[in-house]
């Protein structure tokens, strides 16, 4: 995969700041069965134990966690579809970034803070405090200078590499859901 260099990265930021706010859709569903596997799915189960249902969270490591358990506010990565359609150039690629969920939808801090409560078909999840920040594996996906994109004051600012977020409502997902703040959400002004 050839990468793209950090101006041809910030020409692409003007696509990616028309997601939408309020009324996204689910692209893509990722489950990681194990270390660097990705299976794509049509159709997945959120639970409030395990996250997505077939998918390693539960039994990773968190340097985050004073025990090394998994980090319960990181059970689900999610990504906006328009920053990997960008970063990989070609949706074969896009699970190499290593999230679970591929929305498009604005996942800034201003437009989701903390607390935030999103509906996807059956479930709910809610966006956590726990920043999710680009690491050496998504450099040697993407290249150095998409590391340095998503991680530039801007990039943690929009969310470029995504947020973290863990089941409320346990559920079934289907790739091309409504993505939607929930209603009656206090985060909701």
């Amino acid at each position: 995969m050839d990468h793209l260099d950090l101006s041809a990265l910030e020409a692409g930021l003007p696509h990616i700041g028309a997601s939408p706010a309020d009324d996204g859709t689910l692209d893509l569903i990722v489950r990681r069965p194990h270390v660097d596997g990705r299976e794509v799915l049509e159709v997945g189960e959120l639970d409030i134990e395990v996250g997505l249902v077939g998918d390693t969270w539960a039994v990773r490591p968190s340097s985050r966690m004073p025990d090394g358990t998994a980090h319960p506010d990181m059970q689900l990565n999610v990504m906006n579809s328009r920053v990997v359609e960008l970063l990989a150039q070609d949706p074969d690629g896009w699970a190499l970034a290593g999230d679970q969920l591929y929305v498009d939808l604005d996942l800034s801090a201003a437009n989701l803070p903390t607390g935030t409560q999103l509906s996807l078909g059956d479930a709910v999840i809610e966006v956590t405090d726990q920043p999710h920040t680009g690491c050496s594996k998504f450099s040697a996906r993407f290249g150095g200078d998409a590391l340095r994109f998503v991680n530039s004051a801007i990039g943690k600012e929009l969310r470029l590499r995504g947020l973290n977020a863990r089941v409320i409502t346990p559920g079934t997902i289907r790739r091309g859901d409504r993505v939607a703040r929930v209603v009656g959400d206090p985060m909701i002004v």
